[in-house]
């Protein structure tokens, strides 16, 4: 019976604070506010800019995934060893991404949180001397050797 009741509760809190947000009034696409373009425009710029996560919007990603923690470790021994990261990649990764483990532009949003945050916080690198993630990064998905090429 209790576990009944507090299931309720919470489902009762969840559709509340669903109803707050969806009652809120937003202007329409592609209209700042009052005014259009303008003063109110050159504002809303300036919050998106103050609201935007350190790092950019978006990264160049490669990865190694491998569904064994064992597996990854061998990748991340060649890395150590100087092989090049495509070549690791293209060797041990266990996903589409198999061609040199390149999975192009990614945005901020896209990806799962423990790979973005890594993904986010990596300098850009090069083939020549890649910077990745040591240890690899786990995910739903399994172990992630992560590098980043850019950032915009």
């Amino acid at each position: 019976m209790l576990i009944t009741t507090l299931a309720i509760t919470t489902l009762h809190v969840f559709c509340l604070s669903f109803k707050a947000t969806l009652s809120r009034k937003m202007p329409p696409k592609g209209k700042g506010g009052k005014g259009g373009k303008g003063a109110a425009a050159g504002s809303a710029d300036a919050d998106k800019k103050e609201k935007a996560p350190k790092g950019g919007t978006s990264v160049k990603v490669r990865h190694v995934l491998c569904e064994k923690h064992g597996k990854c470790m061998e990748a991340m021994e060649k890395l150590k060893a100087g092989v090049r990261f495509s070549e690791v990649a293209s060797q041990y990764s266990e996903d589409k991404a198999r061609q040199g483990g390149d999975l192009g532009w990614m945005t901020r949003g896209s990806m799962v949180g423990p790979f973005q945050e890594a993904a986010f916080a990596l300098p850009v690198s090069s083939m020549d001397k890649p910077v990745y993630t040591d240890p690899p990064v786990k995910t739903k998905f399994g172990y992630h050797i992560i590098m980043v090429e850019g950032k915009k």
